[in-house]
């Protein structure tokens, strides 16, 4: 082989070679980093993302991941539908991980900040799902609630179906038009009671 195409074979092998090199860590990156589908987002106003290395910025139809961490900008909001059932709307400056989602069987959510609206319709079927929180641990299967800031404590209000609320060593059973208060992480939940229908209102339209 002559010295020009010697050169030319090589410089060819080198594109060829950085071109599968290229290809191959994609298809490594891509491997590395997926995880099982959680959800999608079905609507964004202001700013909403997953925080990881970079930040991806979530507009609707955005997939969602077991294991993201979901966060919300200031005045923002974000609601996601988790599974084919399950919607989760987050309010302003909220941080929430997916910890744990198995599509129609339940899952763990770790509320790390910020209030959130969790809505699984009554014909849907029941799955076993934990919103946990620095206040405490909710259970609940297949209702609609509220959790967060409210009133200058941590609230949990049920508009529909049940929960039970564990905090500081107690627990707490809410039924529909019910609501409790954890005044500080490791407080006792209070005894179940109404709200007021300003404070309801307060509550979920911070996550609308």
């Amino acid at each position: 082989m002559t010295k020009v195409n010697l050169q030319a074979e090589l410089s060819r092998r080198a594109v060829l070679g950085a071109g599968l090199a290229a290809s191959g860590w994609l298809l490594q990156g891509a491997g590395a980093s997926a995880a099982p589908g959680a959800g999608v987002v079905e609507a964004v106003r202001g700013e909403a993302f997953v925080e990881a290395v970079e930040r991806r910025f979530l507009v609707p139809a955005s997939a969602l991941f077991v294991g993201d961490r979901v966060g919300t900008g200031m005045g923002s909001r974000l609601a996601m539908k988790l599974g084919t059932a399950t919607t989760v709307r987050l309010g302003a400056e909220a941080r929430l991980k997916i910890d744990r989602f198995i599509m129609e069987a339940g899952g763990v959510l770790d509320l790390e900040t910020g209030g959130l609206q969790f809505d699984r319709p009554e014909d849907a079927p029941k799955t076993d799902v934990q919103v946990r929180s620095p206040f405490g641990l909710i259970a609940v299967r297949g209702t609609h609630f509220y959790c967060g800031p409210s009133n200058g404590v941590f609230g949990v209000f049920v508009r529909r179906g049940q929960v039970k609320v564990s905090a500081g060593g107690d627990s707490v059973m809410l039924g529909a038009g019910e609501g409790t208060n954890i005044a500080a992480p490791g407080a006792r939940p209070s005894a179940a009671a109404a709200w007021s229908p300003e404070r309801i209102a307060n509550a979920f339209g911070s996550t609308t």
